[in-house]
């Protein structure tokens, strides 16, 4: 697959049918491993979660983050509340994948959380990325047993997606470019 057919193609998958193989998951984690990274530090670190409490506990925590949100504009808490759900929801029929790095904040780390995710349409699957704060953050990195001078950058669920999803509404091409200054259009 060319890289820009799979930049096309590549979507946030929030049910999946089936998880990646093994094979799979090693080959699209080895992508990732591919990054550019700051002085070719290559901070990054992957935690396979396959058992099912540890991914009912991750589940969990981000449903619980996912809750704390305030309504969107016209909406109530029973549609935070379904979307809280949804998101717990998108863990099963995964295959986990916690990205880690070591807690200087590296950047780089998200550029490899991209690569991860074009590798897995590549590989005919699909993603979709979690990311935690606070509390949640620092209780799931407890459960993932990180040490204390790495922090979970991301959890990846990959798999095969449920259904196709409709390419998201994008804003005009180019309308987000600018030359010189930001006010001064490039189109």
């Amino acid at each position: 697959m060319e890289v820009n057919e799979a930049i096309e193609r590549r979507r946030t998958i929030r049910t999946f049918s089936k998880d990646a193989s093994e094979e799979q998951l090693r080959r699209i984690i080895l992508a990732g491993t591919k990054a550019p990274s700051g002085g070719n530090s290559q901070p990054w670190e992957f935690i396979i979660v396959d058992d099912p409490a540890t991914v009912e506990r991750l589940a969990e925590l981000k449903y619980r983050l996912n809750r704390k949100f305030r309504p969107r504009k016209g909406e109530g808490q029973k549609e935070v509340e379904e979307r809280a759900l949804n998101q717990k929801k998108s863990f099963q029929n995964a295959s986990i994948v916690a990205v880690c790095c070591e807690s200087e904040g590296e950047p780089s780390a998200w550029l490899c959380i991209e690569n991860m995710s074009l590798a897995a349409v590549a590989e005919g699957l699909g993603s979709g990325i979690v990311a935690y704060w606070d509390k949640e953050k620092r209780e799931a990195e407890k459960i993932l047993g990180l040490p204390k001078d790495y922090e979970l950058v991301a959890v990846m669920k990959i798999g095969v997606p449920e259904k196709e999803n409709a390419p998201p509404s994008r804003r005009p091409e180019f309308s987000w470019l600018h030359r010189n200054r930001f006010s001064e259009s490039a189109q």
